[in-house]
């Protein structure tokens, strides 16, 4: 069953996003959220026991509806034309999420600018629904630039850092 808490947290994560529907199963319930204008829940119903594990499907909003501040678009867009041109790998947000650059806030980052890395190098933390998921790099190089700031939300396919591979 899904807590009123965990509901409430996961409408404020996708109003924070330019994602449009969010679906969830676990045990044994489906929690279906999606944001015509605004977000709403439009179910939670039992649901078949088909799978003993958790199922989360998340489908992008649509481009008309996205709604982006304009410091926010120009950075990545910038970022991305960047590093197009120069060559450069684009580690991605594989989640949406809320990135950490250190296992504790007291811990110095994971990585900075200038830093080689490798492909198991961890590079950050991102925080789904109350799990640390650990990054890697997946590719061998140097970072170049770090393109989001500690504790700040991010969205499924954002560039979070930019490698020179070797």
């Amino acid at each position: 069953m899904f807590k009123i808490s965990e509901i409430k947290e996961l409408i404020k994560l996708l109003d924070q996003t330019s994602v449009h529907e969010l679906e969830i199963e676990n045990e044994g319930y489906r929690l279906s959220i999606r944001k015509p204008g605004k977000t709403e829940v439009i179910s939670v119903q039992p649901a078949p026991a088909q799978h003993t594990y958790p199922v989360v499907s998340v489908a992008p909003q649509q481009p008309a509806a996205a709604v982006e501040t304009a410091a926010e678009k120009p950075a990545e867009a910038s970022a991305a034309q960047v590093a197009d041109q120069a060559g450069l790998h684009k580690i991605v947000s594989p989640m949406v999420g809320t990135f950490y650059s250190a296992p504790s806030p007291e811990a110095p980052s994971f990585v900075n600018t200038g830093d080689k890395i490798n492909e198991k190098s961890v590079v950050c933390i991102l925080e789904a629904m109350k799990l640390m998921n650990e990054l890697e790099a997946e590719v061998k190089g140097e970072i170049v630039e770090v393109l989001v700031e500690n504790g700040q939300l991010v969205e499924f396919g954002q560039t979070l850092f930019l490698v020179k591979p070797e």
